[in-house]
């Protein structure tokens, strides 16, 4: 009966070892099928050559543009136009603008989602600033590109062919801890 106990103890410590490391994993996982997949809003990235053999349609959407920073970052954050009328397909480029409010250097990372949550997977960004942390120094105001395009597939989905407006949403987050290596704000 020892040996049976002692079994099924082991079993037992095994299995909440494995829990917790299911716990750990599931976070970074979520994100990655988030990335893969478009979902809940999250958009794609891509690289230049593949947005550069995307047709162009004749259809236009308006593509409209938020940001929001969380509280103790001491910036001013947002768009330099709040809305874009862009050609499906086409490579078009929005201007965030942030200014470091403080008398020392500040850091952040966005977080980002486009409504409706299912146009997400046809949003594919090229380049953004929120691929990286971005420092500013006291008083320092930075334009921030966003180079990005709507893949004409959103036409034929059903659950999106009618969508005539997307929303792109940035929230800025103070940096604890900096990532020495991503200290620029040079929107890539």
């Amino acid at each position: 009966m020892a040996v049976s106990n002692v079994k099924t103890g082991f079993l037992a410590a095994g299995l909440a070892v494995s829990m917790v490391g299911v716990g750990f994993a599931a976070v970074p996982l979520y994100r990655l099928f988030c990335q893969v997949t478009g979902f809940g809003g999250t958009t794609m990235r891509v690289d230049a050559a593949v947005a550069a053999t995307v047709p162009v349609s004749n259809k236009t959407i308006v593509v409209r543009f938020d940001a929001n920073q969380r509280e103790g970052l001491p910036w001013e954050f947002g768009p330099e136009r709040p809305t874009e009328t862009v050609s499906i397909g086409a490579r078009d480029m929005s201007i965030y603008i942030a200014k470091n409010l403080s008398n020392e250097p500040v850091t952040g990372t966005a977080t980002f989602n486009v409504t409706p949550a299912l146009a997400g997977q046809y949003f594919n960004k090229i380049q953004c600033f929120c691929f990286t942390e971005q420092t500013l120094k006291p008083g320092e105001q930075v334009r921030m590109p966003v180079l990005f395009y709507v893949d004409p597939k959103i036409m034929t989905d059903p659950e999106t062919k009618d969508i005539e407006e997307i929303t792109l949403s940035y929230t800025f987050y103070p940096v604890e801890k900096p990532n020495m290596v991503d200290q620029t704000a040079n929107g890539s």
